[in-house]
């Protein structure tokens, strides 16, 4: 430890001296999404995708059928009836795989994200973020819970009992959430790969979209009264770097990778089924009866997406297929992805072919898929993670008010981004353009008038100074 300690200060010296600490954190996150998304986490989920969930693959030269072609010649086989084989095969096989196809993504995040964290860099991260977000009225022990967010939003909601300041814990509950979590890397990497052609910017721009909300709205709700105070002071023992052991890496990889695969035999499982029954069945002539590919708009869910869709017009995905994907995503984020493994027919919705990005080219272009993606990082989480954000609370007004501020927010969010995208790519404008520049002006407003207390002290001053006068 006598050995460490001074290597350890001389590497604090520059991760954690005035200017470079940020700079080195978004370098460091720029590279871990990077790789694990762009590149290697690519080049692993196409094989999974194309080979494991496709076609097939060759091992050693020998040629190797994918599990939907091995479930097909079963099924065959057996004499199976066409509804079931449709079950089968475009639900359960297709919805489920679309989203396991990202397990290796995942893996390699979660394993640059474990080494960060045994290593001790991530304490110093907590440290740095401590003196940024003082500054916008949230506490370092805040980043915490958004640091285990990055797994799972419900341990990182759960994190938050240890925020002493009953305002400071609320807040840090509110905007948690809008890390992207494991749950959220299949939609990063769907729109990344399938809609812009694996571009290196997409994946990260996702994260320090998270970190930016976190930050505004820290500033924004600590200008409230509900949220006015000082934040809690944040103190903890940095620990010595040091090599962290390849089991204990390994382990913490699988640990979090073991739980989506989890909730992707359970809830996905049973979202998929749900949804393809969903899609596949409906009334046509008065009739309600199993529909042909080409039918899918007399489907139950096509039904039920239109209910929905025109809420999202403004935003650039007004159609009943992305609307039903982000109800979905409510039940479960990755459910966006099997929902449109399902209702495109496609179980390798991560690969950049030209195939998938035709067949969703006539309701999404490279713009609405970006304000989508914005979209579901910032709104409302899985129910899992509204039942911890319910059990934290302790109070269904507050609880409400959560849901509420995290919704209006990626509406906003997205509505800007499209509306704005739309006017500088090709020069529209209208009410929902003037809409984006309103809400815009109310933002900077809001962003940058005095905090409350400040308000009060130059009241009270003034009060003081007419006093004296007279």
């Amino acid at each position: 430890n006598k050995e460490k300690q001074p290597i350890s200060a001389s590497i604090d010296r520059v991760v954690t001296n005035r200017w470079l600490p940020l700079p080195i954190f978004a370098i460091v996150m720029f590279f871990v999404y990077y790789v694990s998304v762009t590149t290697v986490g690519t080049w692993a989920t196409d094989w999974a995708n194309d080979g494991v969930f496709g076609d097939g693959w060759s091992l050693f030269g020998v040629g190797v059928p994918g599990i939907p072609v091995i479930v097909e010649g079963i099924l065959t086989l057996v004499g199976c009836a066409d509804w079931l084989q449709g079950l089968i095969l475009d639900g359960i096989v297709a919805g489920v795989g679309a989203v396991l196809g990202f397990v290796p993504q995942m893996l390699v995040l979660f394993l640059f994200l474990a080494f960060l964290e045994s290593c001790g860099y991530m304490a110093r991260v907590a440290f740095i973020m401590d003196r940024v977000f003082r500054k916008f009225g949230l506490s370092g022990k805040s980043f915490i819970p958004i640091l285990i967010g990055t797994g799972c939003g419900v341990p990182g909601i759960m994190a938050s009992r240890t925020i002493e300041n009953d305002r400071d814990r609320k807040m840090t509950i509110m905007t948690t959430t809008f890390i992207p979590c494991g749950a959220k890397l299949p939609i990063i990497a769907l729109i990344a790969g399938a809609m812009f052609h694996g571009a290196w910017w997409v994946s990260p721009s996702a994260y320090f979209i998270g970190i930016v909300a976190i930050i505004c709205s820290g500033i924004l709700l600590k200008k409230t009264r509900m949220f006015a105070g000082e934040p809690a002071p944040f103190v903890m023992e940095l620990p010595a770097y040091h090599m962290p052991t390849v089991g204990n890496v390994f382990r913490s990889m699988w640990e979090r990778g073991w739980s989506f695969i989890k909730k992707a035999g359970t809830i996905i499982l049973l979202s998929t089924i749900v949804i393809w029954f969903t899609t596949y069945f409906g009334w046509v002539d008065g009739q309600f009866r199993m529909l042909e590919e080409m039918e899918m708009d007399h489907s139950i869910l096509a039904g039920v997406g239109n209910l929905f869709a025109w809420i999202f017009i403004p935003l650039g995905f007004g159609d009943w297929r992305s609307a039903v994907a982000v109800i979905t995503g409510l039940v479960a984020k990755e459910n966006v992805v099997g929902t449109f493994g399902i209702l495109f027919g496609f179980a390798e919705v991560a690969e950049d072919g030209a195939e998938y990005w035709g067949t969703l080219s006539g309701s999404m272009t490279a713009l609405s898929a970006y304000s989508f993606l914005v979209f579901n990082l910032l709104c409302a989480p899985c129910f899992a993670a509204m039942g911890a954000i319910r059990r934290e609370m302790n109070n269904g007004k507050w609880f409400w008010f959560a849901i509420g501020y995290q919704s209006l927010l990626a509406y906003a969010a997205a509505l800007c981004i499209y509306q704005i995208g739309m006017l500088i790519t090709t020069g529209a404008f209208g009410i929902g353009t003037v809409a984006a520049f309103l809400l815009i002006v109310v933002f900077l407003y809001l962003l940058f008038r005095p905090y409350r207390e400040n308000r009060e002290l130059h009241r009270r001053s003034g009060i003081r100074n007419r006093v004296l006068a007279k």
